[in-house]
């Protein structure tokens, strides 16, 4: 199908090749990739600082950092909160084949009522964090996108809003405050159903797969260092809704 520019984004003026899902490639980087470049405006002078940091996301799909008030990029960003991630896919060959996307905002730290969700989105994607994130010096902060700029490999480069690769979730409260329950009970009594998802639907290697959180879009997923996102078939917004929609993915699964 043919993308719309309402849809999707362009870049140089030239349209996406029809049948690629620009929103969904950048979705999936988002949601998928764990380590990112996060370039900042240095204190000194005012040129662009680059570190490197880990990152989650929040149910709505912005950026969640970890940072420590004593680092570098900490300072720049109590002066200047703008910001921007790169966030890339790894692989074979050409670094440059591979999918990247550049996610640009605000950062701040998180309000205090928000760093306990945080944290537990966080430390589900990066459980070796636990012994440090609790530190004085540490707090939690989140990336409120206002632009995105995709590369998704040859004559797939297009811009995005904000609002675009927003996830919605104004009226999922039932399903967010039942996720640890739902990801708890998919993990100890469904890991054989996690890993046919992953396997079956997403093409991914044989693995002990577990869930670390959920959104009304989708499903994410863990094995070691490998992360994937299982994209939902239509939009969740309870937990008697998940249900039904992940009974019919494993339906789907089994007959792949």
């Amino acid at each position: 199908m043919t993308e719309r520019p309402s849809e999707q984004g362009r870049s140089g003026g030239f349209p996406l090749p029809p049948g690629y899902d620009g929103i969904a490639e950048a979705k999936q980087l988002l949601r998928c990739i764990r380590t990112g470049a996060l370039a900042t405006l240095a204190t000194a002078g005012g040129f662009p600082f680059a570190s490197l940091t880990t990152v989650a996301t929040d149910h709505d799909g912005s950026p969640i950092l970890l940072l420590s008030g004593l680092s570098a990029h900490t300072r720049n960003l109590l002066a200047d909160d703008r910001a921007s991630i790169l966030l890339a896919r790894m692989g074979k060959g050409d670094p440059l084949a591979h999918p990247r996307l550049t996610v640009v905002g605000r950062i701040a730290r998180a309000a205090l009522e928000d760093q306990a969700r945080l944290r537990a989105r966080f430390l589900a994607r990066h459980p070796k964090a636990a012994l440090y994130a609790d530190f004085g010096d540490f707090a939690f902060y989140r990336l409120d996108c206002e632009s995105a700029h995709l590369n998704g490999g040859f004559a797939k480069a297009a811009d995005y809003t904000g609002a675009q690769l927003r996830t919605d979730v104004t009226d999922a409260g039932d399903l967010l405050e039942a996720e640890a329950d739902a990801i708890a009970h998919m993990n100890g009594d469904h890991p054989e159903t996690l890993a046919l998802y992953v396997q079956k639907l997403g093409g991914e290697p044989q693995a002990r797969w577990r869930a670390t959180g959920l959104d009304p879009e989708g499903l994410d997923l863990m094995a070691g260092d490998l992360t994937a996102r299982l994209a939902f078939s239509e939009r969740v917004a309870s937990p008697g809704a998940l249900r039904r929609v992940l009974a019919d993915l494993a339906a789907r699964a089994r007959q792949a």
